[in-house]
């Protein structure tokens, strides 16, 4: 089962990390400057996971494969790691897609 965990970084922003079930980061946020609008984030993760349209790969200059998950808005709520080829890329959209819709949240900023 997945898990997000919410975190405040050092300037303030909050951020979200979408674990797979061996605790290994498969999507990444970026920073949000209120708790309220990084929930909504979490919240947009969970409901778009489920189509695979959302998804987008890519491929970067150093010739890595990654993927961002993208909001109905067309606006990316979501970053992978880098992976050294396309069939490790899919995985971790699978896993993306298994993982997050029924996620717990952990919220390290009540700490």
């Amino acid at each position: 089962m997945g898990k997000f965990v919410i975190t405040k970084r050092k300037n303030g922003e909050f951020q979200f990390n979408l674990l797979a079930g061996n605790g290994q980061v498969i999507l990444a946020s970026e920073g949000y400057a209120s708790k309220p609008s990084c929930m909504n984030g979490v919240k947009s993760v969970m409901k778009n996971a489920a189509d695979v349209k959302r998804f987008e790969s890519k491929v970067a200059r150093n010739g890595k494969v990654h993927f961002n998950l993208k909001a109905t808005n067309g606006q990316v709520i979501g970053k992978s790691e880098m992976y050294d080829s396309s069939e490790s890329c899919e995985n971790g959209i699978t896993s993306v897609k298994k993982n997050a819709p029924g996620a717990t949240i952990d919220d390290k900023t009540k700490l």
